[in-house]
């Protein structure tokens, strides 16, 4: 198709409309952001703290350190549904970097794995007061193991859209025509900018949790701790907003493809600006906030961050649905609702959402009393 060796347009056509396909996946997308960023960033910079640092700050480590298995999970489950939505509307394209980079693709489930069980044995360690060194261990491999999940994720999303790299993978891990499995997209400014970008939102993410958290379950370590929480987020915040903004510059104007820049107008162009300015609100907001940071002012603050997630969510689906499309012709593929799957996703998605609200109000809700 195109030039391009690629499984034709799928005669079954859609299981359910762009509109409908697009939409889910943005919001699994943008809700499994927040977790996954507190893990992503969180996790690395707890493991450090949990060394280096003293007093107060030190228990900004143990606070994100307790978080993390309930983030883990929450962020694990909510990241089902962009991937379903995925492989559902760009399956051509998605499968075939997925078997490029298979056994590097197949290690994220035992990746993850291995991963999980390391924060559990971090958590239960800085619940202690005297944390063995197994603990401290199990907090670096896991942070190091989420870091290269993300890697690998990086890689298998922008070879999606590189079709140009596909046959010269190919032919370098081809063995009597068969792919062994081993290609990454290494050679594509584009991943290596989107993953640093990432990594630096996953801060600013990190950064209004810390926060949020002194705020909201801080009060057993004192009105200090809470505001050296909030100062704290803040500096992380703004050191993530500058990562951010260096890295994106390069994948917006130095990796995106000028032509598909070049359709962004209209309500597209809307939404790039207001990604680019939740940034500048939610820290000008943080500013403001991080010396009397109050319950109220601490979810004004979760809610300007999670409209920076979702704008850049919107934003970073527009640009891939487009490189795409020179693919794939989307636009032609039929849709034939498959109703009999459609309602039982919508009733099962709402009730996990509320289950999901559930466990994670569960803390709020409880008698705060003293930890180990």
């Amino acid at each position: 198709m195109n030039g391009i060796p690629i499984a034709p347009v799928d005669p079954f056509g859609f299981p359910a409309s762009i509109g409908f396909i697009l939409f889910f996946k943005v919001l699994g997308f943008t809700l499994h952001l927040i977790p996954m960023n507190i893990w992503y960033a969180g996790l690395p910079l707890s493991a450090v703290l949990a060394v280096f640092a003293k007093g107060e700050t030190r228990t900004i480590a143990k606070r994100l350190a307790i978080t993390m298995p309930i983030m883990v999970a929450v962020g694990v489950n909510l990241g089902i549904v962009p991937l379903l939505f995925t492989q559902s509307i760009y399956n051509e394209t998605y499968y075939t970097s997925g078997i490029l980079m298979g056994w590097y693709w197949f290690s994220v489930v035992f990746l993850l794995l291995f991963a999980y069980y390391g924060v559990y044995i971090y958590e239960l360690q800085l619940r202690t007061e005297h944390p063995k060194t197994i603990g401290y261990v199990a907090g670096w491999v896991s942070a190091i193991l989420f870091i290269i999940m993300g890697f690998l994720f990086a890689n298998n999303f922008s070879l999606m859209v590189n079709s140009g790299a596909w046959l010269d993978i190919f032919h370098k891990t081809t063995v009597a025509g068969a792919v062994k499995g081993t290609g990454l997209n290494t050679g594509d400014a584009g991943m290596w900018a989107r993953w640093l970008m990432m990594f630096g939102i996953a801060m600013t993410t990190t950064g209004v949790w810390i926060a949020v958290d002194g705020a909201w379950f801080g009060k057993k370590y004192g009105e200090n701790y809470r505001k050296n929480a909030a100062h704290f987020g803040f500096v992380f915040y703004t050191l993530g907003a500058v990562v951010a903004a260096i890295f994106a510059y390069w994948y917006v104007f130095g990796t995106i493809p000028k032509d598909v820049l070049q359709k962004a107008h209209g309500w597209v162009q809307i939404v790039m600006i207001l990604t680019a300015a939740s940034f500048v609100v939610t820290w000008l907001l943080f500013l403001i906030f991080q010396n009397a940071l109050n319950t109220g002012k601490a979810v004004v603050l979760a809610i300007s961050q999670f409209l920076v997630l979702a704008f850049n969510a919107v934003s970073r689906q527009w640009v891939q649905y487009e490189e795409i499309e020179k693919i794939v012709p989307l636009t032609r593929t039929p849709v034939h609702w498959q109703w009999s799957s459609a309602i039982p996703f919508l009733i099962l998605f709402v009730i996990g959402l509320a289950v999901l609200l559930w466990i994670i109000t569960r803390p709020t809700l409880a008698k705060a009393t003293p930890e180990a």
